[in-house]
C-alpha cells in the first residue's frame, strides 16, 4: 500500500505513533531547559542590576546580546541541522547553553555575566529549530500545526519554571546557588538525548545532500527566503512574538513594581499569567489552525490587533497606575503571542521541502527575535533618556507591530497563492504513487 493512500497522510510522510512522541519528548526536553536559562534572567532583572552595579541600558544589554546571538544564529542553525541532523546539534546546544548558565552563576563582573549570556544564547539557538525538526521527521504533516503548538507549550512551562522556582530560589539560596543548581538540569537533558534520541524513524532517512560548501549555502538561503511564505512566516513571527517576550524575558517585572506599584510578588503573579494563558491559548490555537488552515492569518492579526488595544489602554490610562484588572487583561493577552508566533512556522513549512526545512524554520524563527532585541534596546534607552518614563519607553511596542503589519499585508497574497499551486502539485503527486 502506498503511503499516500492512508487518511490525511502524504507520499513520505513518517508514521508517527507512540516512538515519535517518545523521541520528540527527549528533544522538547531539551527545549523546555533552554528556555529556563533563557527566562531566567526576567525574575533576575533587579537582582543583576544591583549584583554588577548597572543602569537600565546596560541590564537590557544581557537580554540583548542573548538575543542577538541567537537571531544571528538562526539561519546558521536551520543550515546546520539540514546538514549534520537533530542529534548533533541539540548535543551542542545543551553544551554550550549549560556553560553559560554556570558561567553566569559564577560571574565576578559584569562583563564575564555577559560573555556567560552569549554563550547561553548560542546553545540556546540551536534547540528549537532542532525540535521543529524532530518534529517534521517523526510525524505525519497533517500533525504539524500541532506538534509546533505544543513544543511551544512546553517552552512556556520552562518559563513557568523560571517564573515560580527559579524566582523562589534566588531570594532563598542566593544568586550563585540558585543558577549553578539550574545548570544541573542541562546534564540531566544531556544524558536522555545522548542515550534515547534518534534523527529520523526507520525508512524514513532523508536523502543526502548532493552538494556543501559556500555556494550550497547560498542556494539553500536563496530559495528558501525566494518563497513567499518562508517571508510571511518570519513577519508574524517578527510581529507577534516580541510583546510578550519583551515583557517576560526583561522589562515585565520592572514595569509592574516601578511603574504600576505593585509588589514584587504580585508581579510575580501576573508574569505567571502571562505563561499560563500562553499554555492554554496555544492548544487552542493548535487545534484551530490544524483543522482550519485558513484560520492562520485570522488568528496572526487578531492577535497583533488585541495586544495593540490593550497596550494602548494600559499606557494612555490616566493616573500614575493602571487598574489592576487592565494589568490582568494585558497579561492574558500577552499569552497570545507566542502561540501566535508559532503561526509563522505554519506558512514556511509548507512552502519549503524536506531537505530545506531548518533553513526555512531558521529564516522564520529569526523574525520575533530580531524584533524583541530591538525593542530591548530601545525600551532601555528611552527609560534612561526619559528618567524611567514607561509610559514612552513602551511605546516603541507600536513601532515595531506596525513595521511588521505592514509587510504582513503585503505578502499575504502572494504567499496563498503559491501555496495553492504547491497543494495541487502535491495532490497530482500523490495520484500518481504507485500502490
Amino acid at each position: 500500500m502506498s503511503s499516500a493512500s492512508a487518511p490525511g497522510r502524504l507520499p513520505g510522510d513518517p508514521p508517527g505513533g507512540r516512538k515519535a512522541v517518545l523521541v520528540w519528548s527527549i528533544g522538547v526536553a531539551v527545549y523546555f531547559v533552554a528556555v529556563i536559562f533563557r527566562t531566567s534572567l526576567g525574575v533576575a532583572g533587579l537582582d543583576a542590576a544591583d549584583r554588577f552595579h548597572v543602569n537600565a541600558s546596560a541590564l537590557s544589554t544581557f537580554s540583548i546580546l542573548q538575543l542577538l546571538v541567537y537571531a544571528g544564529m538562526q539561519i546558521p542553525v536551520g543550515l546546520m541541522v539540514d546538514r549534520l541532523g537533530t542529534k548533533k546539534v541539540l548535543t551542542i546546544g545543551v553544551v554550550l547553553f549549560t556553560v553559560g548558565q554556570l558561567g553566569f552563576a559564577f560571574s565576578p563582573s559584569y562583563a564575564m555575566a555577559l560573555a556567560s549570556r552569549a554563550l547561553l544564547g548560542c546553545g540556546d539557538a540551536l534547540t528549537f529549530i532542532s525540535v521543529l525538526r524532530l518534529g517534521t521527521r517523526w510525524f505525519p504533516a497533517r500533525r504539524g500545526p500541532l506538534v509546533a503548538q505544543l513544543a511551544g507549550l512546553v517552552g512556556m512551562a520552562g518559563n513557568l519554571v523560571s517564573t515560580l522556582v527559579l524566582a523562589r530560589l534566588l531570594h532563598s539560596v542566593g544568586w550563585t546557588a540558585a543558577f549553578a543548581g539550574s545548570a544541573l538540569c542541562g546534564v540531566v537533558v544531556l544524558v536522555l538525548l545522548t542515550l534515547f534520541l534518534k534523527d529520523h524513524p526507520e525508512g524514513h532517512e532523508p536523502e543526502p545532500a548532493g552538494h556543501t560548501g559556500a555556494a550550497f549555502v547560498r542556494e539553500q538561503i536563496a530559495l528558501s527566503w525566494r518563497e513567499p511564505g518562508t517571508r510571511l512566516g518570519m513577519w508574524v513571527h517578527f510581529t507577534t512574538q516580541f510583546p510578550a517576550m519583551v515583557f517576560l524575558l526583561l522589562w515585565g517585572l520592572p514595569f509592574l513594581v516601578e511603574a504600576q506599584g505593585l509588589s514584587r510578588a504580585a508581579a510575580g503573579e501576573l508574569l505567571t499569567l502571562v505563561v499560563l494563558s500562553n499554555m492554554v491559548i496555544g492548544l487552542v490555537y493548535g487545534q484551530i489552525v490544524a483543522r482550519h488552515h485558513a484560520a492562520r492569518l485570522p488568528l496572526a492579526l487578531g492577535t497583533i490587533g488585541a495586544t495593540a488595544a490593550v497596550w494602548a489602554a494600559t499606557l494612555a490610562c490616566p493616573g500614575d497606575h493602571a487598574p489592576l484588572w487592565l494589568l490582568i487583561v494585558l497579561c492574558a493577552v500577552l499569552g497570545a503571542c507566542g502561540p501566535a508566533s508559532m503561526i509563522g512556522f505554519d506558512f514556511a513549512r509548507p512552502a519549503n521541502p524536506p531537505e530545506r526545512q531548518g533553513t526555512a524554520s531558521g529564516i522564520t524563527n529569526m523574525g520575533g527575535f530580531v524584533a524583541s532585541m530591538t525593542t530591548l534596546l530601545a525600551i532601555g534607552l528611552l527609560l534612561d533618556a526619559t528618567g524611567d518614563d514607561y509610559r514612552v519607553a513602551f511605546s516603541a511596542v507600536f513601532v515595531l507591530e506596525a513595521v511588521g503589519l505592514s509587510q504582513i499585508l503585503r505578502l499575504r497574497g502572494r504567499a496563498v497563492r503559491r501555496e495553492r499551486e504547491q497543494l495541487v502539485a502535491s495532490r497530482v503527486e500523490a495520484v500518481h504513487v504507485p500502490a
